[in-house]
Parts: structure tokens; sequence; C-alpha cells
């Protein structure tokens, strides 16, 4: 039986409590076994900004997942050549997973009322199950609003829930979870102010941080 694979992509500058409470709920709410954090290792929305080297970030992640046997940290993007787009990376996550694996590719919903700017977003929908994660309070027809314009207008909504079907791509729902409010950028503005950021990442991470000198300089 293939395995239930969640696909959790970012530059994770740093990673948080919200990416890994955000990995145990879907993974819980969808019966994943394995989620795959996927640090990226040549952004194509971040030109003309600095992000942390990959080495710094995949330390930082190594060290958040570590004790969580469903967690997984997946260097796929700085194997591959090039821009980390997303179907490239799905499209090479399916090559290794033989067809053993069936991905939910989890995304932000600020991000995926933007996917229409990514490259070759449509293919996105025939690689993975696309799990939105709206704030509270989201009108879920305002997903199937963007799919129905920007993707198909074969996609439909499925009664009265959060999943948006389609005769021939994968489906696309929406899932709460739960709101923490804290951010990468958030973060990294803490550090340079000299401020803490005790419980916003783990105990490692912050010393991991602190003793790298990292965020200390605007970038």
């Amino acid at each position: 039986m293939p395995q239930r694979i969640g696909v959790l992509g970012g530059t994770f500058d740093p990673v948080h409590i919200g990416h890994l409470r955000i990995g145990e709920e879907v993974a819980e709410l969808l019966g994943l076994d394995i989620v795959l954090f996927i640090p990226s290792a040549a952004p194509p929305h971040k030109d003309g900004q600095e992000v942390a080297p990959f080495a710094h970030r995949w330390e930082m992640l190594r060290m958040a997942l570590n004790g969580n046997p469903r967690f997984q940290l997946s260097d796929i993007e700085r194997r591959m050549p090039g821009k980390s787009y997303s179907v490239l990376t799905l499209r090479k996550l399916r090559e290794e997973f033989k067809g053993n694996g069936r991905c939910f590719f989890l995304v932000g919903l600020d991000a995926f009322l933007e996917l229409h700017t990514w490259w070759r977003f449509q293919e996105l929908f025939r690689l993975a199950s696309l799990v939105v994660l709206p704030r509270p309070g989201f009108d879920p027809a305002f997903i199937e609003g963007f799919l129905t314009r920007e993707v198909s207008r074969e996609y439909t909504r499925q009664g009265e829930g959060t999943v948006f079907v389609h005769p021939s791509l994968l489906p696309v729902r929406c899932l709460s979870c739960t709101e923490l409010g804290v951010s990468s950028t958030q973060i990294r503005r803490l550090v340079r102010q000299g401020r803490s950021i005790r419980y916003l990442v783990v105990p490692e991470v912050m010393r991991y941080i602190h003793a790298n000198g990292l965020y200390r300089e605007v970038f």
C-alpha cells in the first residue's frame, strides 16, 4: 500500500514551532506516514533577498525534527541543479518513491492564492493532493473561486465540506490547524533587536542561532 507523504517545503529561515505544529496536526488529521520537511536550496521567490546558508538551515531543521518518528528531513532540493521549483521537486519525489508514495503538498493560504505566479503551477495538481492551511474564519468559497478561475472549471466543492474534487486532477482540501502567529521574519527581527526568541523555536535551535551569530545583521 502506498505511503501517505506530507510535503512541507520552505526556506525555514529559521524553522519555528509553527512549522512543527503544522506538521504534527496535518499528519494526525490525514493519517500521514511521513512528513517530509524540504528546505529550499535556491528559492525562486527570494531573488534579491539574503537567505541564511543552506547548511545552517539544514542543521536547525535536523535538531528541530529530532524525536518525532514521522518527521523526516530531505535534501532533495540541494541535490537538484538550478532554482528550487516545487513542480521539479514533486516530480523528483515521485521518481524516488517509485510509485510507492502518495504526496500531500502543504501550502499556506497566502501562498496558495499566489500559485498562479509559480513556474508551471498547474502541473502541481497532477503531482500531489494540495492541502491548503487557511486562517481561522476563512471562507472556503475563495479556494473554490481560485481553482475554477486559475486551474480548471471542473473543480467542484464536495458537499458542504472543504474538499474540492476534479475528474482528472487530484483533490484539494482546506485543513484548519492551530494558529500560532509565529513567523521566521519575526524571529529574525527579534534576534537583530537583541530580544528573546525563547518558546518561538525549540531550545536547540535558539542555542544554534546565538552560537553561530545568525540574523544579527539586516539582510
